[in-house]
């Protein structure tokens, strides 16, 4: 009988790919994982890893068996959905991740809800990107994941995870007065392509998207600062310290300093879980919760 835990590290191995990598992210030493996945190629009774170099390499048996451990893992969290449904009530903790604007926007109406309808439960939030999202997700860090991509730049589904689309908002050009002085016309990004720029933190999705959007204009930015607090990001556009991307989420309430120019783009936020885990009561219960204050956002 294979071992899930092992499973798990060469499912973490065809991800991340290095030992070392699938290592930190467990917590354990690089020869422990070595060690356990030694121990799956045994069970296996073929080859699952190849070296080049000082790497190694996932065989094409390898690559099978872990799409055969997502269709496990799925099924595992399908059974643990369907004995908490079988409990009396709804209690346990909740991790919830977040990224920062729907921190402040969506989950405080959602959180309310949760707390009068299910009033058991423990409710965590914690606050990341969504680039680091999936990973707390798999590693069961977090239960539930708002996750956000663009229409321009859509992110690849992930095989160890489900969602449901909760809201999409329109993307803004932010500008501070004397920038892009005619509107910008049908191509508000092309005019500004002489402003300084602030994006996001490299390797943010904001980052990506921003460079993205000027490359498709024609132009690479120039960046004066890299900010990933949108309420910062306005306050620099509105001290006349350059332009950026900001969706609508982030500003209900622009100073009189900073011009919103809508533009064609769209940020899709959904609700993400792990594969099987969509009928878990708690899951349910935050993805219903959401959905109600996504109902009140604008878009």
């Amino acid at each position: 009988m294979l071992d899930v835990r092992r499973l798990v590290l060469l499912r973490d191995l065809a991800r991340l790919g290095t030992i070392a990598s699938v290592a930190q992210a467990h917590a354990y030493t690089p020869s422990a994982v070595s060690q356990q996945l030694a121990a799956l190629q045994r069970e296996a009774g073929t080859r699952l890893l190849e070296r080049s170099g000082r790497r190694v390499s996932l065989t094409a048996a390898a690559h099978a068996l872990v799409r055969h451990t997502e269709v496990i893992l799925a099924a595992l969290e399908a059974a643990d959905a369907t004995l908490a449904a079988a409990r009396t009530g709804l209690r346990g903790s909740v991790r919830i991740g977040a990224f920062p604007s729907a921190v402040r926007t969506l989950l405080p109406a959602a959180l309310v809800t949760l707390a009068r309808d299910h009033p058991a439960l423990d409710l965590m939030i914690t606050e990341l990107d969504p680039v680091d999202m999936p990973t707390a997700l798999r590693s069961r860090q977090l239960d539930v994941a708002l996750l956000h991509d663009y229409d321009i730049t859509p992110v690849p589904p992930d095989p160890a995870l489900d969602s449901v689309a909760l809201l999409e908002e329109t993307v803004h050009l932010a500008v501070p007065p004397g920038v892009v002085s005619d509107g910008g016309g049908a191509d508000p990004v092309g005019a500004a392509r002489d402003a300084p720029w602030i994006v996001g933190t490299p390797g943010t999705l904001c980052h990506s998207v921003a460079l993205h959007v000027c490359r498709v204009a024609g132009f690479a930015p120039a960046v004066r600062h890299h900010v990933d607090d949108f309420t910062a990001t306005l306050a620099l556009v509105a001290a006349g310290e350059g332009v950026a991307l900001v969706p609508q989420l982030a500003v209900p309430r622009p100073g009189p300093q900073v011009r919103l120019l809508p533009l064609a783009i769209r940020r899709r936020t959904r609700v993400a879980y792990r594969r099987g885990a969509g009928e878990h009561p708690a899951v349910l219960a935050c993805v219903s919760a959401l959905q109600g204050a996504a109902t009140t956002m604008p878009g």
